[in-house]
């Protein structure tokens, strides 16, 4: 593509020298400035097969000058450069109408990778979608490591598409944080984001709450409930843990990805599932997908678009932003004012956290809450690391509790899964069933079939015990003749 003209805008002299040379070196003509309005007057005489540009100019935001350019010279493509390495600048780049978004500092390389791609893509843009508000937004993710810009790169990418995207990373790295990211600057950020944790759904009431059921479908249903498909109609819906799915809820999820619509349990009408669907999970699904546990087809379709989150450890450097961010925002909600000296913020950057960011959210608040101190010194982080017990897991936890405390734990998830909201109506038959469908099956299983000594040993009479496999749609395998 050499002979082309490509116009470059930036402050720092020393960044317009080394562009200069390195795109003059294979070929290209190239002008510098440091000022917008020296640019814009380039592109107004109908100079320049490509822009160049930073954010941060003496005389204007470059970001301002995107949807002008367009609007006058629609198929000149512009990449945005930027040392503020925040995913509102990397969204609001692609929003306004950028080819790509090089967060500083950058490689040579790449960029020259890029100015190749936007000189051979001749055909106009599509029309740029509503902007976003101006003004400092609260950001749904922080941290300007080299980790996170790429995340950011992704994200922004995405926001004006409807692809299925999969997000994987350990508890705590903010993956619905992600997700939100995705609905509130996408194009459908005017629908609802509606989440629901597969890993607190108990198994018998998933289909219920991702589709809905009739009035009368079961016992109890004594009205029409939306599930979580209908609820995210025109919106996104995040599909938190998939990875604890039950198989034959998996079952259900991939025909609905795979034709488009579903039913209501107990219903007969189609329902069209207009919905963008992002998936979490902190397990690794090739390896539940070779286990024979997760259905490796429906895998393939919700792992359009991959992004790992990294665990925090692996971006140190994002961790005094981090704890910035937090004191601020505990300093909103009425707690008293903290700022960590620089030995203590340096310890925080070699501790491992096992929790990510949720364990040094929760370190920072308690930092804000129960220390008199303004300053918070090493002294006072190495007594809270030290404090700090690892988390049980969950084997652990269920090997010592009973029976009624596991159901308790469980039930407990379920209400919280829904927020302020409340669960369908009919939930007292739908938790006995999920109660009475292993007790059943285990005690067919433990009489190998015989259904006379499994009505003994529960206590029913042999005709309830029928009538019980019918309705949950047990099937028995005998062992034995009874």
């Amino acid at each position: 593509m050499a002979g082309e003209v490509i116009l470059i805008a930036d402050d720092d002299r020393s960044i317009r020298q080394i562009l200069s040379r390195a795109l003059g070196r294979i070929g290209y003509e190239v002008r510098t400035t440091s000022n917008a309005a020296t640019l814009w007057r380039w592109i107004s005489d109908g100079e320049g097969s490509l822009v160049i540009t930073d954010v941060i100019m003496p005389d204007e935001n470059g970001l301002d000058l995107i949807p002008r350019i367009r609007k006058l010279r629609p198929e000149l493509r512009v990449i945005v450069m930027s040392a503020q390495n925040t995913l509102l600048t990397a969204v609001k780049a692609t929003e306004r109408g950028a080819f790509d978004y090089l967060p500083k500092p950058f490689d040579l390389n790449e960029l020259v990778t890029i100015v190749a791609r936007a000189l051979t893509r001749r055909s106009p843009p599509d029309a740029v979608p509503d902007e976003l508000s101006e003004g400092e937004e609260t950001l749904p993710l922080i941290g300007r490591s080299t980790a996170m810009q790429e995340i950011y790169r992704v994200l922004a990418r995405l926001m004006g598409t409807d692809l299925t995207v999969l997000i994987t990373g350990e508890s705590g790295t903010g993956k619905e944080l992600a997700a939100r990211a995705l609905h509130d600057y996408g194009k459908r950020r005017n629908g609802a984001f509606v989440a629901i944790n597969m890993a607190a759904i108990p198994r018998e009431l998933i289909e219920s709450e991702l589709f809905g059921h009739e009035k009368g479908a079961f016992t109890g249903a004594t009205e029409r409930y939306a599930g979580r498909f209908e609820q995210s109609d025109g919106g996104t819906l995040f599909l938190d843990e998939i990875g604890d799915m039950p198989m034959e809820a998996q079952t259900r999820l991939l025909r609905v990805l795979q034709e488009g619509e579903y039913t209501r349990v107990g219903g007969r009408t189609p329902i069209k599932a207009n919905v963008r669907i992002v998936a979490a999970t902190h397990r690794d699904l090739r390896q539940l997908v070779g286990q024979g546990l997760f259905r490796e087809d429906l895998f393939f379709r919700i792992n359009v678009v991959p992004i790992r989150l990294p665990p925090l450890r692996e971006r140190p450097d994002d961790i005094a932003d981090l704890v910035r961010h937090f004191l601020t925002q505990n300093a909103g909600e009425g707690l008293p004012a903290k700022s960590l000296d620089g030995a203590a913020m340096e310890r925080l950057q070699r501790y491992r956290w096992p929790g990510n960011v949720r364990e040094l959210e929760n370190l920072v608040r308690r930092l804000s809450a129960l220390y008199s101190q303004e300053m918070i010194g090493i002294d006072v982080i190495e007594s809270e690391l030290a404090n700090t017990a690892p988390a049980m897991e969950e084997s652990e936890v269920a090997g010592g509790e009973g029976l009624s405390d596991a159901v308790e734990r469980q039930l407990k998830a379920y209400f919280s899964a829904h927020d302020d909201g409340l669960p369908a109506s009919g939930l007292y038959d739908r938790v006995l069933r999920e109660v009475e469908r292993p007790l059943i099956n285990l005690s067919l299983a433990a009489t190998r079939g015989n259904q006379i000594k499994a009505a003994q040993l529960l206590g029913l009479n042999r005709n309830t015990l029928r009538k019980k496999i019918r309705e949950l749609d047990i099937q028995v395998v005998r062992g034995m003749k009874e």
